[in-house]
């Protein structure tokens, strides 16, 4: 029996040394709060303010504490349990934050699936998790997720619900499920409260185990951080399961200041612009590829909307150039900030009052000053100041383990609890860090992570593909592509029939390489693996000659 199912934990679920939580409460980090108080709080502190606004929906806080009631009621009436686990995919819409405030209420346990995500990994989200519940919007995008879920149901014989936003067809309506409040057991804030994704450099997404302890300390350290006020409007224009639009401070950061979260189904001008006029927004967060589509679009004179309630604009999710960086005050009038995070824990922001060198420069310095952040070399040796090495990170809201993972754990964390990020990082005398590539096997393609192993394995299940290896490759846009080079067996088939293969499989869109390149043989090191190093070179040769051509 692990050291969580003794101490009454959600079994697979690594918590923090007894010494470090109690640490962590003396210095007020932790306070036992809940996610479900801290929303009943908000009501009863804010009861005339407008939570969200999603399209016609408007919500007070006290409709969304409500709303939230009223769901955990239903929820149990169907079945669903405390610690349960309840795949939840949904876009961005109200109903999120009624479906999790709900589940938290009931002591269920959300796992926060993006709305990319398809057969392969819904599939293997519920099988892992051992999910009894699947929550989804009808259509979205175009995509039919009703159609996904039979597919997932059909393969996961302990998913016993679906539960629908919209057309439920012949699974179960949510709006079926609004009932009269009830009372239930508290949950502990030190247990897990919801499961995250990571973004995995070795096949499938780990699971992220997050407590309320932990994810409201960094929360209440964001808004403080950011100046978040219930004057704050915030566009949640990427997609809001993620950590980054979740809690950096993101829209929970939003709604704990009181402040007001406007949901836009897309990021584009198009979708976006309109929505930072007619709602007055003061704060929003990109990935550096959005943030570029902006600036160019009021740079090549989109001035259709008035944008100057905009106060400022985060960039996270990949590292967002200099030059790029310079613009945003001269182009869209507000304020940049960048953040640099995980979903695994540690949080940078750069801050108001840094020069604007940092600004451009640097991806900022830690939430905390518990935050411990190590710098090393291959031998986990702290590097001399301001050299390139691994960031290893542990503190008051960075996990102990992946959930359900004790063998991936040991290569991921050390023995004495630092997570080994896969970053390479400087890091000035001020504390803040600029990162300066991936040591883990992993491409970045704006902000989407793609595990190179999962591709492989999905491509080397073709006929006609003896060996592949994929790799990144540089994008003005993205700032990283994917190149996939294969090795065929017998007859080179086309690469189309790759990618259609890919499709077949119900992999996410953002994992299909961007480009396929058929080889003979590898580049191979000293001890005989492939050099990825070099093929990584050799595409970006091939790219550069192209562009000097053209």
């Amino acid at each position: 029996m692990s050291k969580a199912d003794q101490s009454g934990y959600l079994p697979g679920f690594t918590p923090w040394p007894e010494q470090a939580a109690a640490a962590y409460r003396t210095a007020g980090y932790w306070t036992g709060e809940t996610f479900g108080a801290m929303l009943r709080r908000r009501a009863q502190l804010f009861p005339a303010r407008l939570a969200l606004v999603c399209g016609a929906q408007r919500w007070s806080y006290p409709e969304l504490d409500r709303r939230s009631d009223q769901l955990a009621a239903g929820f149990n009436r169907l079945g669903i349990r405390p610690r349960d686990r309840v795949v939840v995919q949904l876009p961005n819409i109200a109903e999120f934050f009624a479906v999790c405030f709900a589940l938290f209420r009931l002591g269920a346990v959300p796992v926060l699936a993006l709305p990319a995500h398809r057969r392969t990994e819904i599939s293997y989200f519920c099988a892992h998790s051992e999910a009894t519940a699947y929550i989804i919007a009808d259509i979205d995008g175009g995509f039919d997720y009703r159609q996904l879920a039979r597919q997932v149901q059909a393969e996961q014989a302990g998913l016993r619900h679906v539960i629908v936003v919209g057309e439920a067809e012949e699974f179960c309506a949510l709006d079926s499920l609004y009932d009269d409040p009830a009372t239930f057991p508290e949950p502990r804030a030190d247990d897990v409260a919801f499961l995250q994704l990571s973004g995995g450099s070795t096949g499938l997404p780990k699971l992220i185990p997050r407590t309320p302890d932990d994810y409201l300390y960094s929360i209440r350290a964001s808004a403080d951080i950011c100046a978040l006020t219930p004057d704050t409007v915030y566009l949640c224009a990427l997609p809001v399961a993620h950590n980054f639009t979740l809690s950096s401070p993101g829209t929970l950061g939003v709604l704990y200041a009181g402040g007001c979260v406007v949901m836009a189904r897309r990021a584009s001008p198009d979708d976006a612009f309109p929505l930072i006029e007619a709602e007055r927004v003061t704060l929003t967060s990109l990935v550096p590829p959005l943030a570029m589509v902006w600036l160019d679009a009021v740079g090549n004179g989109d001035r259709r909307h008035d944008l100057s309630s905009l106060k400022l604009l985060q960039v996270g999710g990949a590292k967002f150039t200099a030059e790029v960086a310079r613009r945003v005050q001269p182009v869209l009038g507000c304020a940049l900030q960048q953040v640099f995070g995980m979903a695994e824990g540690l949080v940078n922001y750069t801050r108001r009052d840094d020069s604007e060198e940092l600004l451009a420069s640097t991806q900022g310095r830690p939430i905390s000053v518990a935050d411990e952040v190590r710098v090393v070399d291959d031998e986990d040796r702290d590097v001399v100041p301001g050299a390139i090495g691994h960031l290893l990170t542990r503190g008051p809201y960075t996990i102990r383990g992946y959930y359900k993972a004790d063998e991936h754990n040991a290569r991921a964390f050390t023995v004495d609890g630092f997570y080994r990020t896969g970053d390479l990082v400087s890091q000035l005398p001020s504390g803040h860090l600029v990162v300066e590539g991936r040591a883990k096997d992993q491409i970045n393609r704006g902000g989407d992570k793609v595990a190179a192993d999962e591709v492989e394995n999905h491509l080397l299940a073709h006929p006609a593909v003896h060996d592949v290896a994929l790799v990144a490759m540089p994008d003005a846009y993205l700032g990283e592509r994917s190149c996939a080079f294969v090795i065929a067996r017998g007859e080179t088939p086309r690469a189309m029939e790759l990618t259609g293969f890919l499709r077949e499989r119900g992999i996410a869109h953002y994992k299909i390489p961007d480009h396929i390149e058929f080889v003979d043989r590898f580049p191979k090191t000293g001890v005989g693996k492939v050099n990825k190093r070099v093929l990584r070179e050799r595409i970006a040769e091939q790219l550069a000659k192209a562009g000097s051509q053209s």
